[in-house]
């Protein structure tokens, strides 16, 4: 079972191909499914969230590499822990060809030289498009909550080459319960 932001969604699978003719077949597609009941529901608000990293002077990189994290949660709500006991968190999106494992500013961003990462609560480092540590679901609210960053790319850093400017940059989280 998994949620994936604002969408969740049960596979349908295709068990044959669809033929056209004129005469009929009998038994020549087979659909099939699962129908389930999703651990949590992702509290209203937080499938889709617009996170401020605020504005950083190009010569903070310099100096110190990268920003101090900001948290962002996503309230789990009406957790059931006789559907699921745990729950594990991936982020996915574009990674950075300079950092792998952060996010890459989306086309369009007039920024360059940085990238986005994200955390634990812990200050453990969360990569991108990898499965995160299973957290314990509780009956009822749960809280994950990561902590995302800015981090400059070496090269940029070397060179002092970091462009300014505008940036946005765009993750999915998918939640698996089991």
């Amino acid at each position: 079972m998994s949620g994936r932001g604002k969408c969740r969604w049960v596979s349908v699978l295709l068990g044959g191909m669809l033929l056209t003719s004129t005469s009929g077949a009998a038994d020549n597609m087979r659909l099939h499914g699962a129908l389930v009941f999703e651990a949590c529901d992702i509290q209203t608000g937080d499938e889709n969230q617009d996170i401020s990293l605020g504005m950083t002077p190009d010569r903070y990189f310099y100096m110190h590499q990268r920003t101090q994290g900001r948290a962002v949660n996503i309230h789990l709500v009406n957790c059931d822990t006789t559907v699921a006991n745990n729950v594990t968190a991936t982020f996915t999106g574009t990674e950075n060809a300079a950092l792998p494992g952060l996010l890459a500013f989306d086309a369009g961003s007039t920024a360059a030289g940085v990238a986005v990462g994200l955390e634990t609560s812990g200050g453990r480092f969360l990569p991108l498009n990898v499965a995160g540590d299973k957290t314990p679901l509780n009956n009822g609210t749960n809280v994950i909550t990561v902590s995302a960053y800015l981090q400059g790319e070496p090269g940029a850093l070397a060179n002092q080459s970091i462009t300014r400017g505008a940036f946005t940059a765009t993750t999915t989280f998918q939640l698996d319960y089991d």
